[in-house]
């Protein structure tokens, strides 16, 4: 778990948590989820990018699950180099295996490079809108 809070600090600089026993008690429940699959990209053994891949079921479109995409990361001296293209694709390959009809991802960046990004990996911008309501 150490190594993938310490990822995330790449994530716009998420600070790293105190490894207390909530945090830990957050992670069995994330880990007993069969809904929810944290995806690891490893080079030589160093865990180098990361995403989340959330199956929720549905009630609508034939009673097809759907999924989400969050938390979408690699380390900043690793980006450029395909390991989140790859993980984006497993995750892809995951949603198809659950019978999802469609995957949902969000991103807070502006930057064309990054929309590019997920463009290249099948992701479309201008085919809904999205809304978020901070908590």
């Amino acid at each position: 778990m150490i190594p993938l809070l310490e990822l995330y600090w790449h994530l716009h600089g998420n600070p790293i948590p105190l490894t207390d026993a909530g945090v830990e008690e957050l992670w069995r429940r994330i880990l007993s989820d069969g809904n929810h699959h944290i995806l690891l990209g490893f080079v030589c053994g160093e865990l180098v990018s990361s995403c989340v891949l959330l199956i929720v079921p549905n009630l609508t479109h034939a009673q097809r699950p759907y999924a989400l995409i969050e938390n979408v990361v690699t380390h900043e001296r690793h980006r450029g180099r395909g390991y989140a293209t790859r993980l984006l694709a497993f995750a892809g390959e995951l949603a198809e295996k659950e019978s999802c009809y469609k995957i949902m991802l969000m991103t807070g960046s502006k930057d064309d490079a990054v929309l590019g990004f997920y463009e290249r990996a099948g992701y479309d911008r201008h085919d809904k809108t999205g809304f978020i309501r901070w908590l």
